[in-house]
């Protein structure tokens, strides 16, 4: 790799590092093919990305964002997790991790405080902005369907006695 390239690479690196809410620090050893290409699959299902890193290259592209702090992290067969949503790469990785015993989490950081492995797997256990949003509509729309119930509930009830009694003077004549 020149140097223009390995300059576009940090370049590419710290935009993706000052994008993301919240970074998780992988070691992945022996993954093939397949089992890389299912963990980005679900990586990006999950509104997040995957990026096998060289040490070297990430603590230079890590310079200067609000990650900084994760650079003694960058040892060894590194690869990281960035998400926009705090809960997403956390929560795919570790999901990850408990099924593939080829990756384990190092640690992470969420808007610049540094995440421990039982930081991140707690991180994971939480609702991600999506499950939140769903629930709040889910809040927000049941009052109002309740109100609609009991606002027809009387009119209803009426439509069903005023057919009753057409069908009572329809039998009676």
């Amino acid at each position: 790799m020149n140097k223009a390239e390995k300059s576009k690479l940090i370049e590419t690196l710290q935009t993706s590092f000052n994008d993301a809410a919240t970074i998780v620090v992988t070691h992945q050893v022996g993954m093939t093919v397949a089992e890389s290409s299912a963990l980005r699959q679900r990586m990006r299902d999950a509104g997040a990305g995957f990026k096998v890193t060289k040490n070297r290259i990430a603590k230079l592209a890590i310079k200067g964002t609000r990650f900084e702090n994760l650079e003694e992290l960058f040892t060894g067969p590194t690869a990281i997790g960035l998400s926009k949503d705090p809960v997403a790469a956390a929560k795919t990785l570790v999901e990850f991790a408990d099924e593939n015993k080829k990756i384990t989490i190092i640690g992470g950081s969420m808007d610049g405080k540094i995440l421990d492995q039982d930081d991140v797997k707690s991180l994971a256990k939480l609702p991600s902005l999506d499950e939140l949003r769903g629930k709040i509509v889910g809040i927000i729309q049941a009052p109002a369907s309740k109100l609609a119930r009991v606002i027809n509930g009387p009119a209803n009830k009426l439509a069903r006695v005023l057919k009753e009694r057409e069908n009572q003077l329809q039998s009676g004549s």
